[in-house]
C-alpha cells in the first residue's frame, strides 16, 4: 500500500546545450553579407580577417576582399584595356592554375580532406554559439537559422537539440519532435532530446510516446533525476487515466468478487431477518416479500452465484412492490448491490428513498456515508453518521464505520476512539477489535496493537479473520515464521468454515510472505494460483501475482495480470492504479525493444518507479 504522491507542474527542460564549445569566443562576422549561403544550401562561408573562405565540395577557395580593389596602376590599366576578352580570361585561368597546382601537389588528399572536415567543424561551432546568442536574447527566429546552417556544415545532435529548444519555446511542437528525433537518430541516449521531445509529445497529448521517452530518459540517468522521475510518475497517471476512462465508459456493471462482497458485508453487524421475512414466513415467491426472502437467503451462501442470485432478487422485489413495511428495507438491499457493482448514482437513489421511507433505519445512512467517502465527498459522509445518531445513538455500526472514515483520513486518534466506542456498544462483532489492533499499530503503539491482538484471538479463537490479520502485521515487522504460522492457522479455518465461499486473502499473504522471506517464488506462485481458482476476481489476488511475475522479470505474463486487475477494478481510482502498473509494466518491455543496449541497466534497478511488492 503507498500513499499518493503529489505532483509538482512540470517545467520543460529549454537550457541550451553548452557542451563541445570552441573556447574561442571570438566576436562573429556579419552573416547577411554572405547573400548565397541560402541559395546553394550545400556551401558554408564565412568570413575572417578580410578573407572570405566557401567551404563546399570542390574544396577551399579564397578570395581577397582587399580594400585596394579599384586602384589598379595606370600601366596594368591600359594592358588590360588592350587585351582581348579571350586573353583576359585565359590570363586568369593560367593564373589561378599557377596558385593552386603546386599547392595541390603538396598536399595529400587525406589532409584536404581533413582540413575540410576541421573548416566545417569550426565554423558550425561558431554559428552555434551565435545561435546560443540569439537564444539568449529571445530570438529564437534567428536562433533557429543560425543552429539550421550549423547543421549544414556538420550534422549534430546538439545543434538539432538547441534548434528543437528553440521550436519549444514559440511552442511548435511538431517541430520539436522532429529535431529530437533528429539528435536521437545521432545519439539514441542523448537525454535533454528524450526529455525535449517527451514534453513535446506531452503537450500533443501523445501520452504514451512522451511515456516512452521519460522512461528512457530515466533509466540512462539511473532515475537519480527527481524531475524526469516526477514526470514518469505524471505521465504514467495521464496515460492510465485516459485509458481508465475509456474502460468505465464501457464496462459492463457487474459484481466485484465474493471476497470483496463478503468482506464488505460483514463490515456490518449481522441482524436477524426483518420480522415476516423469516424461512418458516408464508409468502409467495413470486410476490415482492417472497422475493426479497429469496436475496437474503442467496446473501447466506457467500459465494459469487449466490451473490448475483441476491442481487437479481432484490431487483425483482422492487418491480412486484406489494412490500408494505419492508419496502425501505428493499431500497437499502438493491442500492447495496448497485453500489458494489459501481452504480453509484442509482445506488445514492435507493438509499436516499430507504431513509425518506423509514428514517430509523440507520444502516442506510450509514452505507450512503461510505458512497460520499468513496468519491472524496468527506462532510456529505460525516452528515449522513450525524443524521444517523439523532435517530439511534447507541448503534454500534454507526461508531465502527465512522471509525472507517477517520481510518482513511489517518486520523488515528479519532478512529481508534471510534472503535474502542463500537467495542463498548458491542463486545461480540470482531471486526472492531481487529480494526482497533491495526489502528493502534499505525499510531506507533505496538505494544498496545499486539496486547489487543492477542486479546481478540482469546476471545474470538475460532474466527480466522483475527489470525490472517495479526500475521499481517508480524510481516510487517518481518517476523516471517510467526506470520506464516498465522496465515496457515486462517487458511485451515477457512477451509473448515467456509469451503464453499472461502476467503482467499490468508492464501494470498502466505504467498507473500514466502516471497519476502525465502524468495521462493515457485511456492508463491502456487499459493496464488489456487487463490484464484477459487476465487477468479478476486482483484488483490491478481495484482499480487502480476508484481510477484515482475520481480521474476516475466515482463509479458505480469502485463496480461496488471491489465486483468484493471478490468476487475470498481471504481475510477482502482482502474488508475491498476492500469499505471500495466503502462508501467508495458512500457519497460517497449523500452527494452526500442533500446536493447538499456534493457541490463533496468533489470539491475528493478524496473520502473513504484513497482515493488507490498
Amino acid at each position: 500500500m503507498s500513499g499518493e504522491r503529489t505532483i509538482p507542474p512540470f517545467a520543460p527542460n529549454t537550457a541550451l546545450d553548452t557542451s563541445s564549445l570552441s573556447s574561442q569566443s571570438s566576436s562573429l562576422p556579419l552573416w547577411d553579407r554572405l547573400s548565397s549561403w541560402a541559395a546553394e544550401n550545400k556551401a558554408a562561408v564565412y568570413t575572417i580577417a578580410g578573407i572570405a573562405i566557401v567551404v563546399s565540395g570542390a574544396g577551399i577557395l579564397y578570395y581577397r576582399s582587399d580594400s585596394r580593389t579599384g586602384r589598379d596602376s595606370g600601366a596594368e590599366a591600359d594592358a588590360k584595356k588592350k587585351a582581348s576578352k579571350k586573353e583576359r580570361k585565359k590570363a586568369k585561368k593560367d593564373k589561378d592554375k599557377d596558385q593552386t597546382q603546386p599547392e595541390s601537389k603538396n598536399v595529400p588528399e587525406g589532409q584536404q580532406q581533413e582540413a575540410k572536415r576541421n573548416e566545417r567543424k569550426e565554423y558550425a561551432t561558431k554559428l552555434k554559439i551565435a545561435g546560443n546568442k540569439a537564444y539568449g536574447d529571445k530570438s529564437y527566429n534567428e536562433a533557429i537559422d543560425l543552429y539550421g546552417k550549423a547543421i549544414l556544415c556538420k550534422p549534430d545532435p546538439i545543434f538539432y537539440s538547441n534548434r528543437a529548444a528553440c521550436y519549444n519555446a514559440l511552442g511548435n511542437w511538431d517541430k520539436v519532435v522532429e529535431d529530437t528525433t533528429a539528435a536521437l537518430g545521432l545519439d539514441n541516449e542523448y537525454v535533454k532530446a528524450l526529455n525535449r521531445r517527451a514534453n513535446a509529445y506531452e503537450h500533443l497529448k501523445q501520452y504514451s510516446e512522451a511515456l516512452l521517452d521519460a522512461t528512457a530518459s530515466c533509466i540512462i540517468d539511473g532515475f537519480r533525476n527527481e524531475q524526469s522521475v516526477q514526470s514518469v510518475e505524471r505521465l504514467l497517471k495521464k496515460v492510465a487515466e485516459a485509458k481508465g476512462k475509456a474502460i468505465l465508459d464501457g464496462k459492463q456493471k457487474r459484481l466485484p468478487s465474493p471476497t470483496f462482497v463478503t468482506n464488505y458485508l460483514q463490515s456490518f453487524r449481522p441482524r436477524p431477518r426483518p420480522e415476516g421475512l423469516e424461512e418458516t414466513a408464508d409468502l409467495n415467491e413470486d410476490s415482492g416479500k417472497g422475493q426479497l426472502r429469496a436475496g437474503l437467503a442467496a446473501m447466506e451462501k457467500k459465494t459469487g452465484e449466490g451473490y448475483d442470485a441476491a442481487s437479481k432478487a432484490f431487483d425483482k422485489a422492487l418491480e412486484l412492490r406489494d412490500l408494505d413495511e419492508h419496502e425501505a428495507f428493499a431500497y437499502n438491499m438493491r442500492g447495496t448491490f448497485r453500489y458494489l457493482r459501481g452504480e453509484h448514482a442509482d445506488a445514492l437513489k435507493d438509499l436516499d428513498k430507504s431513509v425518506e421511507l423509514q428514517p430509523s433505519l440507520t444502516q442506510s445512512y450509514i452505507k450512503r456515508a461510505s458512497m460520499h467517502l468513496e468519491v472524496g465527498n468527506r462532510e456529505g459522509a460525516a452528515a449522513d453518521f450525524e443524521k444517523a445518531m439523532e435517530h439511534k445513538q447507541d448503534d454500534p455500526d454507526i461508531y465502527y464505520h465512522r471509525a472507517q472514515l477517520h481510518f482513511i483520513l489517518a486520523e488515528f486518534g479519532d478512529a481508534a476512539k471510534d472503535y474502542q466506542k463500537s467495542i463498548d456498544l458491542d463486545q461480540d462483532f470482531i471486526f472492531s477489535h481487529i480494526q482497533l489492533g491495526v489502528t493502534q499499530y499505525k499510531m506507533g503503539t505496538i505494544a498496545s496493537s499486539m496486547a489487543t491482538f492477542r486479546r481478540t484471538m482469546k476471545k474470538f479463537d475460532k474466527m480466522p479473520d483475527v489470525y490472517n490479520y495479526y500475521g499481517e502485521l508480524l510481516l510487517d515487522q518481518q517476523k516471517y515464521s510467526e506470520a506464516i504460522e498465522k496465515f496457515e492457522t486462517a487458511i485451515e479455518m477457512e477451509k473448515q468454515t467456509k469451503p464453499l465461499g472461502m476467503n482467499v486473502l490468508p492464501l494470498v499473504n502466505k504467498a507473500l510472505a514466502l516471497f519476502q522471506w525465502k524468495q521462493d517464488f515457485q511456492e508463491a506462485e502456487k499459493l496464488l494460483q489456487k487463490a484464484l481458482i477459487i476465487d477468479p476476481e478476486c482483484d488483490i489476488a491478481v495484482a499480487t501475482m502480476a508484481q510477484l511475475l515482475l520481480q521474476q522479470g516475466k515482463v509479458t505474463e505480469a502485463l496480461k495480470y496488471f491489465e486483468r486487475a484493471a478490468e476487475l477494478s470498481r471504481t475510477e481510482g482502482e482502474i488508475v492504479n491498476a492500469l499505471s502498473y500495466a503502462e508501467a509494466t508495458r512500457t519497460q518491455l517497449e523500452v527494452q525493444e526500442k533500446y536493447p543496449q538499456l534493457a541490463n541497466r533496468l533489470q539491475g534497478m528493478g524496473g520502473l518507479p513504484g513497482q515493488g511488492m507490498r
